[in-house]
């Protein structure tokens, strides 16, 4: 028999109590079988900020809120601002354009009006070289080759 208190009255409940083989603690079998059912999935718990007065969470009843902040105008944009904006501007075309001309035939004109006709493939991060396929040069036609960008005066290919 085990003895209970609850608030200020003590009563008497008879129950079958079971011994912890590891640690020797009497449990009850109520408290084993509470032990042994498994826990519910934890939910997550929102908190609402502290409401206008300070003492509840969430909005006031009344629908009192913050008064609005005042509109600051824009500063007018400054010459860097346009000349980031342009630059911006101008590079994602460049690479929209190196886009394009995947898997197309481009005609390449290199240092000293030389010309050649390769079909486009690739390039790397820097934007250093392209990769290119059936290279046709002066000399005869490569398989595969890298063109350094720095050697390029200008390409142009049909969309």
């Amino acid at each position: 028999m085990i003895e209970y208190k609850d608030n200020e009255f003590t009563r008497l409940r008879t129950e079958t109590a079971i011994p912890d083989p590891v640690s020797g603690l009497v449990e009850t079998e109520a408290q084993a079988r509470i032990m042994q059912t498994p826990l519910a999935t934890p939910v997550p718990v929102l908190r609402l900020p502290r409401g206008p007065d300070g003492s509840n969470r969430g909005f006031a009843p009344d629908g009192r809120r913050a008064p609005p902040k005042p509109e600051v105008p824009e500063p007018p944009e400054s010459r860097e601002s346009r000349e980031q904006q342009a630059r911006a501007s101008l590079r994602e075309r460049y690479l929209r354009s190196l886009l394009a001309m995947v898997g197309r035939p481009v005609c390449f004109t290199l240092h000293e009006g030389v010309q050649v006709i390769a079909h486009f493939g690739a390039t790397d991060l820097d934007v250093a070289n392209f990769y290119v396929s059936q290279l046709q040069t002066p000399i005869g036609v490569q398989a595969e080759a890298l063109l350094r960008c720095s050697d390029i005066i200008s390409y142009t290919f049909k969309p």
